[in-house]
Order: C-alpha cells, then structure tokens, then sequence
C-alpha cells in the first residue's frame, strides 16, 4: 500500500493499494484508492478495474494540464 497525504487537510489521506478478488472467489484483482478526511478510516473509495487504469490515468493527466 501507498499513502500520500491528502492536499488541503491537516491529518488526510489518499491509499492506493492492490485488492485480489474484491468481490469474491474468481473476481479480477482491482486498484483501490481511499480517501479519508481524519487520517482514520475512509471517507470515500473507488475500485478500478486494471483493464481501465490506463484510461483514467490518461484522463487524469488531460484535466491536470487543463488546470
């Protein structure tokens, strides 16, 4: 797992990390990305398949230079 501080909070997190089989025995592994405002548990999580990482990180780098 990965834990970046989360911009514009005191104590917040961003987790990345890797999930094997999230929604049961067969499923595809998937990135998991959590927020938490406090540093404790998350407030928000996503899960992404891998076969679309390479998508949304293309999309997250086109906002990105828009900004």
């Amino acid at each position: 797992m990965k834990t970046l501080t989360l911009a514009g909070t005191k104590k917040g997190t961003i987790s990345i990390q890797n999930i094997d089989e999230p929604y049961g025995a067969g499923s595809n592994s998937v990135a998991s990305i959590a927020i938490s405002l406090s540093g404790g548990e998350p407030d928000w999580k996503v899960h992404l398949p891998y076969e679309n990482l390479d998508d949304v990180i293309e999309s997250l780098k086109e906002l990105q230079s828009k900004k």
